[in-house]
């Protein structure tokens, strides 16, 4: 006996829609409540770069969190370009950490250094490293939405 496979209507893509934008909104909450602790509770100075990743993960969790309630699948254009933008920071940051920059365009020469590794858990995750999962997972999960709902 031949069952009829499922259709997926627009309920489901919105459902489905609202689960992916809702774990990015969680995602960005918790990038920044962290941020947060780290620099509040536990004393870390950020760098420059870590500012700037900050300034794009801030307003994620408010663009993700208005895009929710009612949910609104156009909430991707305004929230990818946050969470590249982000990624591109998080990863240039990385790199410098790697020893991949430069000297001469290495962007803190005031304040905190960029290059310093404050924090390493496990033998490897350092602060950036987080960051750049963070931007990507939510890149990625914005970009299954938009996908998902222009099918």
């Amino acid at each position: 006996m031949n069952t009829p496979a499922h259709i997926e209507t627009p309920a489901d893509k919105a459902s489905i829609g609202w689960t992916l934008i809702f774990i990015a909104w969680l995602i960005a909450t918790a990038s920044t409540l962290g941020a947060l602790f780290l620099g509040e509770v536990m004393g870390y100075t950020p760098c420059l770069l870590c500012w700037y990743q900050r300034i794009a993960m801030l307003p994620l969790v408010l663009v993700l969190a208005a895009g929710l309630f009612p949910f609104d699948a156009r909430v991707v254009r305004y929230a990818l370009p946050l969470a590249l933008a982000g990624l591109g920071l998080a990863l240039f940051h990385l790199a410098l950490i790697a020893g991949w920059i430069p000297e001469s365009i290495k962007p803190c020469q005031q304040g905190v250094p960029c290059s310093d590794v404050v924090v390493v858990w496990f033998g490897f995750v350092t602060i950036p490293l987080l960051s750049v999962m963070a931007f990507a997972a939510i890149a990625a999960l914005l970009l299954i939405t938009h996908i998902k709902g222009s099918k």
